[in-house]
């Protein structure tokens, strides 16, 4: 009968996944008047600097509408400038006697009219300003262009999205993972990942949150995962990768294959050459192996066969060392089997 020498080992339970590339932010930029594109100064999948002109509209109406703004500026600050020197004028005629007081109130009333008309004139050229520096469409901050939908020559509405942007800042994993394995996932836990396009190049990532919810369309949880240290140059907003994460470690564990155990978490003994079925007290546990919390000792040998009945006189055959690891898989968010990652 073949039997398994128990002998502690690392004993190790992962979780496989696909996930996807993602940067923390997406913005969608447009114009925020009606205008014409004169020129878009940026490709898709171009870096981007924060206040970067990324497009420019055809803006010689609103330049002249902020020339004649200044003018009318202009026009509004030499009649308030005129207004005050006849304020001047007549207060000294009234001070000599020569004008009575009536006439000083309305010079002062027309001081007021004027401030008062470039006050507004002055509004209007900041308006005239605010409406042109509208024709150049900037970039909110740092980021990188998922996409373009606009070419020069074309109208585009105010609030029409022109542009798709990814911002600068972490990049992110994100995975839907079987609802199932959500008791075996926790923040913190390290995972090894790689992309089907670039499988030699390995990184390292963690676990940084789960969804406080379920997807009740698809039974899974969101899982989004940081990396470890600077993105590889080779990720790719969207791309798929495959993720690997470590959710259980026994270290010195006695480790049995799931093939040695019997109904009622039991196991088959050789005791003095006899099968003796004796309770066992197990915790982790992956797809090929379970770690033995209690009942058995380093050094025992276990039954794998069924070959025999607890009692029988047995010998056993050439011992076999039981796996030290196992991966589950939620690919599919069904399929509970899945091969090791490549390694």
């Amino acid at each position: 009968m073949t039997v398994v020498v128990v002998q502690p080992s690392t004993l190790v339970r992962t979780l496989q996944f696909s996930a996807r590339v993602a940067t923390v932010s997406r913005v969608d930029v447009g114009a925020t008047v009606t205008g014409r594109v004169r020129q878009v100064r940026v490709e898709e999948g171009a870096r981007v600097q924060a206040g970067q002109v990324l497009i420019e509209l055809e803006e010689d109406e609103w330049r002249a509408a902020l020339r004649q703004a200044q003018a009318t500026q202009a026009q509004a600050a030499a009649t308030r400038r005129n207004a005050r020197e006849e304020l001047a004028r007549i207060q000294a005629l009234v001070a000599q006697g020569f004008v009575t007081a009536s006439r000083a109130d309305d010079a002062r009333r027309a001081v007021d009219v004027a401030q008062a008309q470039e006050g507004a004139a002055l509004a209007a050229v900041e308006l005239a300003r605010a409406r042109l520096a509208q024709a150049r469409i900037v970039a909110p901050t740092a980021a990188r262009v998922l996409a373009r939908h606009v070419e020069p020559g074309q109208i585009v509405q105010a609030g029409k999205a022109l542009l798709s942007l990814a911002l600068a800042g972490p990049t992110q994993l994100v995975a839907a993972v079987d609802e199932r394995f959500l008791a075996q996932l926790q923040r913190g836990q390290r995972a090894d990942v790689i992309a089907d396009a670039f499988p030699q190049q390995r990184f390292a990532a963690r676990v940084s949150a789960l969804a406080p919810a379920i997807d009740p369309q698809r039974g899974a949880v969101e899982v989004r995962l940081d990396l470890d240290g600077p993105a590889p140059p080779f990720l790719r907003e969207d791309l798929t990768v495959s993720v690997e994460v470590e959710t259980g470690r026994r270290e010195q564990a006695l480790v049995l294959p799931l093939t040695a155990l019997r109904e009622g978490d039991a196991v088959w003994v050789v005791d003095d050459g006899r099968l003796q079925s004796r309770p066992v007290r197990l915790g982790l546990r992956t797809l090929q192996a379970v770690e033995v919390l209690q009942g058995l000792a380093a050094g025992e040998q276990v039954a794998l066969g069924d070959g025999a009945q607890p009692g029988q006189r047995v010998r056993p055959q050439a011992a076999v060392s039981p796996p030290a690891s196992g991966s589950m898989s939620s690919a599919n968010l069904g399929d509970t089997i899945g091969e090791a990652m490549r390694r």
